[in-house]
């Protein structure tokens, strides 16, 4: 483990308010500094702040990841990048969770206005006001609810993947990379969303390698979309199967639910596990306490692929 990502986990592994987000920053502004890199934070939508480290006009390549870091959940996220219907299945059912919740509470309110006298009309109107507000609250604190205080995978790991390409990148391969750390992904990418609109040149025609829950698996999939299908042979001539990591650089009938989808060149780089009896590539325990898992192989992986792109270009 590098002494960056040692040094993250210690201090900054929560990214969730302004001023963790603040305090981030400016670690990350010293880190590129110290290493030689310019430095710049790009002001977007609902706060964001984008960190962007080295030339991006001028780049070939644009490594990414977001930094913001999620709120706790009882129940993790569950990714499918491959089987879109078991996914969308997923998300149903989490609502229908929401929804049975809010239901309860309506009948439990209800008996208790019961008991309190009240007639048969207000309390109905009392008991679907609360079950709504019960329903909302919820969804509010999908997203504003307490810090989830463990994200190993989600994005901690995209994080220190960056910061380690970031030292580990020969000088004469400077120009033709750049990096940009997104803000406020949590909460609707909102940070490559605004980058995206200032940058139209990068949205339309650049490379876009975002890295995002990238150390908990060992299927490294590569999530390709029609505009990126050019770079099929390049990314498996710098990201190869290993004894221990295979890698999927998937162009049809594949998804993945991150930054990446903010741009035509966009590709999500993701770690799967796979559930053996059906074959099914997955991502779970994101968004809740048991995100804890960081395999340093992965990130090495990752990195030596990254600087071998570069040399490609």
């Amino acid at each position: 483990m590098t002494q960056t990502t040692k040094e993250i986990f210690e201090k900054y592994q929560i990214r969730k308010s302004k001023k963790q987000r603040s305090a981030f920053i400016e670690y990350v502004k010293g880190v590129a500094s110290n290493l030689g890199y310019e430095v710049k934070i790009e002001k977007g939508s609902f706060g964001s702040r984008n960190i962007v480290v080295g030339d991006v006009d001028k780049a070939k390549v644009l490594y990414t990841a977001h930094y913001d870091t999620c709120a706790k959940m009882i129940i993790p996220n569950f990714i499918t990048p491959k089987n879109f219907f078991v996914y969308m299945l997923y998300q149903f059912l989490l609502v229908g969770i929401f929804i049975a919740v809010s239901i309860l509470t309506a009948v439990l309110s209800s008996f208790v206005l019961g008991l309190c006298g009240l007639d048969f009309e207000t309390t109905t109107e009392i008991s679907k006001d609360i079950a709504l507000f019960v329903y909302f609250l919820m969804m509010f604190l999908l997203i504003f609810g307490p810090a989830n205080k463990h994200t190993a995978n989600d994005n901690t790991s995209g994080v220190t993947t960056l910061l380690d390409i970031m030292a580990s990148l020969p000088n004469d391969q400077r120009d033709k990379v750049a990096f940009v750390f997104f803000d406020l992904e949590e909460a609707g990418l909102f940070g490559s969303s605004s980058f995206a609109s200032n940058h139209k040149d990068i949205k339309n025609d650049r490379l876009v390698l975002n890295f995002d829950c990238v150390s908990d698996g060992k299927t490294m999939l590569f999530a390709l979309k029609k505009s990126t299908r050019k770079y099929k042979d390049l990314l498996l001539h710098s990201f190869k199967s290993t004894d221990t990591i295979t890698v999927d650089v998937c162009d049809k009938g594949v998804f993945y639910p991150s930054d990446n989808a903010n741009f035509k060149g966009g590709i999500g780089v993701a770690a799967l596990k796979t559930h053996k009896p059906t074959k099914l590539l997955y991502m779970n325990r994101i968004h809740t306490s048991r995100d804890t898992a960081y395999d340093e192989e992965n990130i090495a992986y990752l990195v030596d692929g990254a600087i071998k792109l570069a040399e490609i270009l």
